[in-house]
């Protein structure tokens, strides 16, 4: 069996084990209990690499092919001169491999389908997002040059750099994963990485009610509001599950709508057929050449869309989208970083500002109003689960403030359970949104029991 098989072979006994504990958070558990030992093979791998280097060098070559450098790499790990015990061989050679061609002593938490997230902070520190949970893993790098090689090839095979004079990138790889790197003199830590990966699988209604993020009520009227062409902001925090309720809420749009997405990294994943996906690019190394999502907002409105998706309004492009939302382009949703309904509301009108329009703060809190339909506030509890806490309508103006009400909340006292999850309920407030005479015109059906307290 070569090293190809023996690679796939541990991939795919990750992927069976997914429900299971890990290796990886064995060893990060006797972690806290004992020291790390140094790789007793460090100084062999070194010499191996650095033959495998130089001998690319020598024949001019550049290595592309995987099944290839499998070869290179196991045949020279099985070389007497090398006195590698034929038990650690097929350990060595992965890491050697890792090494050259794919992301180090990362890879097998990048290739794990447990870890969400992947945050490495300085050559020896290394967390991993397993379940809403962060969890320190045994693994390092040999130092910040070990690690800033692994950076330098991440981010150069999405075309872009790092160095001191642009100490910052955020990027996507092939796969979707976003990627954002940070180095000196910026960092005091060393060089940071955090990746989000991107699951090839996109989470459906179906898991959010298994999950427990809402209720069977709360599901049927999203997708009421969504079909019925309501404006729908979904806010929350970092890792709140947004882009995750986002795509749900996206996939409830008929199929013969012109969709039009719009993000900085595209993670929303539309199964539709009529979809068109924008990305923004950043600046070049001379500064120029950078499209924002504000440029694709306006340019979007001349591609005749039916629904817009702007995957999150951070900055100036929130005016645009807010008049897209109150010229004809009902429907439109997108994401926003709040706490809260009301939060949510104050940031709009903050992002409105930083367009440059000097605008007084009436006319924007009537833009605001009007526009928005539903605000959905996401959260990521203590315990690690994520859940709407609440669904709010933008019911309009009560003299100079924007009027709201809740139509579901999510209600607990603190308390946890055996396992150690948050006891709480949905609750229905038992108020009837304005909004149902828009849905219903859009020749949608409303349930009145999902509104009964």
């Amino acid at each position: 069996m070569g090293l190809l098989d023996r690679i796939d072979g541990q991939k795919k006994l990750q992927t069976q084990k997914a429900e299971s504990i890990s290796e990886v958070e064995e060893a990060a558990a006797k972690a806290e209990t004992e020291e790390i030992k140094e790789d007793p093979y460090l100084d062999v791998k070194r010499k191996i690499h650095s033959a495998i280097i130089d001998e690319m060098n020598k024949s001019g070559k550049v290595i592309t092919d995987r099944e290839q450098m499998y070869k290179i790499v196991d045949d020279r790990v099985n070389e007497d001169e090398f006195m590698i015990p034929r038990i650690d061989r097929v350990k060595v050679a992965i890491e050697l491999f890792n090494d050259i061609m794919g992301y180090g002593p990362i890879e097998e938490l990048v290739q794990n389908p447990n870890y969400s997230e992947i945050m490495v902070n300085g050559p020896d520190k290394i967390y991993v997002e397993d379940k809403g949970k962060l969890k320190l893993t045994d693994l390092k790098f040999r130092d910040e040059e070990h690690l800033m090689n692994i950076i330098n090839r991440i981010v150069s095979n999405v075309g872009r750099h790092v160095d001191e004079a642009s100490p910052m990138v955020d990027a996507r790889l092939s796969d979707g994963s976003r990627v954002n790197a940070i180095i000196p003199p910026l960092s005091l830590v060393g060089p940071v990485l955090t990746i989000r990966k991107f699951g090839k699988k996109p989470i459906t209604a179906q898991q959010l009610l298994q999950f427990g993020s809402l209720t069977p009520n709360m599901l049927q009227f999203l997708e009421a509001c969504v079909k019925g062409k309501l404006n729908i902001v979904v806010a929350g925090g970092t890792g709140s599950g947004k882009t995750t309720l986002l795509n749900v809420l996206s996939s409830y749009i008929p199929e013969d709508e012109r969709i039009v997405t719009i993000e900085d990294a595209a993670e929303v994943q539309l199964k539709q057929e009529h979809v068109i996906t924008l990305e923004a690019r950043p600046a070049n190394l001379e500064g120029k050449g950078a499209v924002t999502i504000r440029n694709l907002v306006k340019n979007a409105l001349r591609m005749r869309p039916d629904r817009i998706i702007v995957g999150e309004v951070r900055s100036e492009e929130t005016l645009d989208m807010l008049q897209a939302m109150n010229t004809g382009h009902d429907g439109s949703l997108t994401t926003t970083h709040a706490n809260s309904p009301r939060d949510t509301v104050s940031r709009l009108e903050t992002m409105v500002l930083m367009s440059g329009m000097e605008l007084p703060l009436k006319a924007i809190r009537d833009q605001v109003s009007s526009a928005i339909d539903l605000i959905v506030q996401q959260s990521r509890l203590r315990d690690g689960t994520r859940k709407i806490t609440s669904i709010t309508e933008v019911v309009g103006m009560e003299g100079d403030v924007v009027s709201m009400q809740d139509i579901f909340v999510y209600e607990t006292d603190g308390r946890v359970d055996a396992s150690g999850k948050f006891i709480g309920k949905f609750r229905a407030t038992g108020v009837r949104p304005n909004c149902l005479e828009k849905i219903r015109g859009n020749g949608v059906a409303i349930n009145n029991e999902w509104f009964a307290d």
